[in-house]
């Protein structure tokens, strides 16, 4: 007897778009947009990406906080979709992918929904980064955002304990804003980061844990559900969609992609 797996993932850019703008219930009011905008007759240049369903978060629930089977299947297919689409690969030490992950529910949510950016830097990686942009400095910026959001959207680890670490570094350093940091002062913050996270415990990771390198494991991090300010029974009540989609760093200087949100 054949059983049916549940369609968990959908894909959207390089022109087509397996959703459209009526799958709000099931990829969420952002998720049915970007869908929509990337498809014919539309055709927008949308940077390319995947939506994992609403019934993924209530299935989590349900499962006692475990994820449905077939649900890291397709994931894999559709990472390896939209890394054959554009050219790149999650970690690489030349030319990363860099994804970013947003949450999006059927109705509009303003401020609850929490996003992870960078989502394909590890270690090496943001060399490969330095590498491609010609700005060291840039790349070890983006990739203490992403520890620090990862760390703070997916495993729990307190934010004030990241911004007390850039607080420490800006005094040792003489400095007032972010945007005075060298990159010596950025790798000294990544470093005191990753110690910091692995020293950490919480209901989603034991003390001891190193912030993974494996891009593939930073990646199922960010499934986890959560929007912010409601508990879990709401939370199953209002479930959400979210969105794996090709992170647009050059969408802040050229006016060349059909996306709102950079």
């Amino acid at each position: 007897m054949l059983i049916s797996i549940m369609k968990y993932v959908y894909f959207f850019g390089n022109g087509d778009a397996d959703g459209d703008e009526s799958m709000r219930a099931e990829l969420g009011g952002k998720g049915a947009n970007l869908a929509q905008m990337a498809k014919a007759p539309l055709s927008l240049p949308v940077p390319a990406g995947f939506t994992i369903t609403t019934d993924v978060c209530q299935e989590f629930y349900k499962l006692g906080r475990k994820y449905p089977d077939g649900l890291s299947a397709q994931v894999d297919e559709y990472l390896a979709k939209l890394e054959s689409v554009m050219g790149k690969k999650l970690g690489d030490e030349n030319d990363p992918l860099l994804v970013s992950v947003r949450s999006g529910a059927a109705i509009s949510m303003p401020g609850m929904m929490d996003t992870i950016l960078n989502l394909g830097l590890n270690d090496k990686a943001v060399e490969g980064l330095a590498k491609k942009t010609g700005n060291e400095r840039f790349a070890w910026d983006a990739y203490r955002r992403f520890i620090q959001m990862y760390g703070d959207v997916a495993m729990g680890v307190d934010h004030d304990n990241f911004e007390a670490i850039i607080d420490e570094v800006k005094a040792k350093a003489g400095v007032k804003e972010d945007t005075e940091l060298t990159t010596e002062n950025l790798k000294e913050i990544v470093s005191k980061y990753k110690e910091m996270y692995k020293n950490a415990s919480t209901e989603r990771k034991p003390a001891g844990e190193e912030f993974p390198q494996d891009d593939k494991k930073t990646d199922v991090g960010c499934y986890w559900c959560r929007i912010r300010f409601l508990d879990e029974p709401t939370c199953y009540q209002i479930p959400q969609a979210q969105q794996h989609q090709r992170r647009c760093f050059e969408g802040n200087c050229r006016n060349c992609y059909g996306n709102g949100i950079r």
